[in-house]
Order: C-alpha cells, then sequence, then structure tokens
C-alpha cells in the first residue's frame, strides 16, 4: 500500500513558487475512470481525457501510474485511512516549510476533480474527542488551491481557493458561462505561448506559467497556460489557439 500520499515540489512549475516563497504539495491519481471509479466527473464532457497532464512530466513513468492509481485505490475503497495520511502528509509539508522558511500550500487534485469540500472524516483531536470534519477545517491556516472543471462547486471554504479549468468543447459551452457568470478565474491551455490574446472570452489574460499559485491571480482573469505532453497535438478545443472557439453572444 503506498503510504505517503503528496508530492512535495516534484515538477519544474510548482519549484518556482519556492521564489515567491511557497513550498507546494500536490497529491497525484489515476484520473478520470481509470481506477474503476470516475474521479473526474467532467472529463468526457470537456474531451480532457486525452490530453490530460496525467501522462506529462513524471507521468511517463511505468511505476509513477502505478503509484497513481494505488492511490486512487486507495481512496476509493477506505476514504477514512486514506484522509488520515493526508492529514499526516500536510503536517510534514508544513514542517518542512517552516524549516525552509516557506509557506505550505496544498493542492489536493492534480490530476483529478473531487469535491474534497464534501469529504468528511473521523479525527481524534488531543484531547481524545472524534470529530468528524473536512480537510480544510482541521487546518484553517493552510491554504489549499485546485483546478476543476466543475461550475456549480458550492459552499467553498475560504482556504481553499478554485480555479476553473476551460475547454472549447462544444458540449463544454455552458459550463463555461457559468464559471464566467460567477466571476470564476479561468485557466486555458493555450497553443502557442507567443501568440497570447490581450483578452480571451472579454477578459483579461494574465500569465500562469511561471508559476503554479494560483490564489494570487486575479478572480475574473484568464490564466494562459501552455500545452504540455500529449496535450500539444490536442485539436478536440480542450487546447486553444489565441482566439475563442465559439461566440458567447451565439451560445
Amino acid at each position: 500500500m503506498t503510504t505517503k500520499l503528496l508530492s512535495i515540489d516534484t515538477n519544474a512549475k510548482t519549484v518556482k513558487g519556492q521564489k515567491y516563497g511557497y513550498l507546494t504539495g500536490i497529491l497525484y491519481m489515476s484520473p478520470s475512470d481509470l481506477s474503476g471509479v470516475n474521479l473526474c466527473p467532467m472529463a468526457k464532457t470537456a474531451g480532457c481525457e486525452e490530453p490530460c497532464l496525467n501522462m506529462s512530466g513524471r507521468g511517463v513513468f511505468s511505476n509513477v501510474q502505478s503509484a497513481r492509481l494505488r492511490k486512487a485505490q486507495w481512496f476509493n475503497t477506505n476514504k477514512q485511512s486514506f484522509m488520515t495520511q493526508l492529514v499526516k502528509d500536510i503536517k510534514a509539508l508544513s514542517k518542512k516549510a517552516l524549516k525552509l522558511g516557506l509557506i505550505p500550500l496544498v493542492r489536493l487534485n492534480g490530476t483529478t476533480d473531487i469535491r474534497y469540500e464534501s469529504i468528511k472524516f473521523d479525527y481524534e483531536f488531543i484531547h481524545g474527542k472524534v470529530r468528524s470534519v473536512t480537510i480544510f477545517e482541521l487546518f484553517p491556516e493552510i491554504q489549499f488551491y485546485d483546478y476543476t472543471k466543475i461550475s456549480n462547486r458550492k459552499d467553498i471554504p475560504s482556504n481553499y481557493d478554485l480555479t476553473f479549468s476551460y475547454s472549447g468543447v462544444k458540449g463544454f459551452y455552458t459550463h463555461v458561462l457559468k464559471a464566467i457568470s460567477h466571476g470564476l478565474r479561468i485557466a486555458v491551455v493555450f497553443r502557442d505561448k507567443n501568440k497570447l490574446p490581450v483578452k480571451f472570452l472579454g477578459l483579461t489574460v494574465v500569465n500562469g506559467d511561471d508559476s503554479d499559485i494560483r490564489h494570487l491571480d486575479p478572480k475574473g482573469s484568464i490564466v494562459a497556460l501552455y500545452a504540455k505532453g500529449k496535450a500539444k497535438k490536442d485539436t478536440s478545443g480542450f487546447v486553444v489557439d489565441s482566439y475563442p472557439t465559439f461566440d458567447l453572444k451565439k451560445v
């Protein structure tokens, strides 16, 4: 059984966050329905299964894929022990960050899209009392963040920052419109980083490739990301050129 859940600054982008004073821990698991349970409910609608970042970077290695699958299966079959281990990992991240003089930052959905705000587990506090809590309630001082393709997530904790993930696939239009109407920050994967628009979907574009510290980016903006791995060859609409793939006025 895999015991460690969080990967700490294991990719170049999160390492960049250290220059801003953050140490990032990310939880990577098998996305979509690879584990037998769909952990990315909007994956098929958004057309992001094929270009998923699951196979970019270290994800190309079979041992990494095996580890992600074991974690996903653990999550699916025993959420209590899974969340208990996650608590240990976050405490370890916080301890390491303190030692380095950095701020701990946690991304729970590195390659999944789980509503962690809805997951409660039993936790025994120092005084012996057991209470059902969410991970956000247990660590109110920790900043959590994620990308999501679920546009109707509600009751989001104040220490959990969400960035909506864009897709230009036709069947996903209504979800993009909802995200815009809610004033969400929207991440868009562009094909060519040298051909970025000043605005996209009527929103100001900011560079999102300098780091993965999304909670510092303005709400209601477009965060420009760049195609990596299999996404470089994507033609579904998930990866876009520097123009909208649909007219908002006609949708």
